[in-house]
């Protein structure tokens, strides 16, 4: 397979993949169907099966996607920034930032929760990889000194929680602006710092 062969193959399943997630906002996952996928991104049948197995896979891609986007965001901040301290308030800017700038995809990954135990599956994987990424990097904060010497698993947890939650606050029950979302997460992580941080002035 020749690069321009490969470029508009890669361009087909990222239009296939657009056309999930507007289709997956307007009329819900549980509701949109692979015809509709498929006639919507002016593909032919054989090109959404060359890319995906099935709907499921096109929504487990999205999130993958989706993790995939904050951990490049968060890696290319570390190369900037080599205060440990700093690290730990800002990457949760960087975090929630994504989700700010990715409106549809945060609807989707707050409301598909529930309809069924493979995305369910699908959402765990997304929070496993989330978790397994933010304790590696609470750990190490520990290791260098920065934080007490206390259990990360449980601060990871609360990092994800008051993520979740804000989101879903602006997202689905849109009762805060995503400027009060973004304020949320930082506010209790500034907080989470003054009994979690040893040293912040470490490197």
């Amino acid at each position: 397979m020749n690069a321009n062969t490969t470029k508009k193959s890669q361009e087909k399943r990222q239009r296939i993949l657009e056309c999930s997630l507007l289709l997956f906002v307007e009329k819900g996952y549980l509701n949109t169907t692979v015809r509709e996928i498929i006639d919507n991104s002016g593909f032919g049948t054989s090109t959404f099966y060359r890319h995906f197995s099935n709907k499921e896979d096109v929504l487990k891609t999205l999130l993958s996607d989706f993790l995939k986007l904050i951990i490049i965001r968060v890696n290319d901040y570390y190369v900037r920034e080599r205060n440990l301290y700093q690290r730990f308030i800002e990457t949760k800017h960087i975090i929630i930032d994504v989700f700010a700038q990715n409106k549809q995809l945060s609807e989707i990954y707050s409301r598909v929760a529930g309809n069924s135990d493979s995305i369910d599956q699908c959402l765990k994987d997304f929070d496993d990889k989330f978790l397994a990424f933010t304790t590696k990097n609470i750990e190490f904060g520990i290791k260098k000194g920065l934080f007490r010497n206390l259990k990360a698993s449980p601060i990871a947890h609360a990092t994800l929680g008051i993520v979740k939650y804000a989101v879903y606050k602006w997202v689905v029950l849109k009762e805060i602006t995503v400027e009060e979302m973004v304020d949320m997460v930082m506010s209790f992580h500034e907080s989470l710092a003054i009994g979690l941080v040893e040293n912040k002035d470490i490197q």
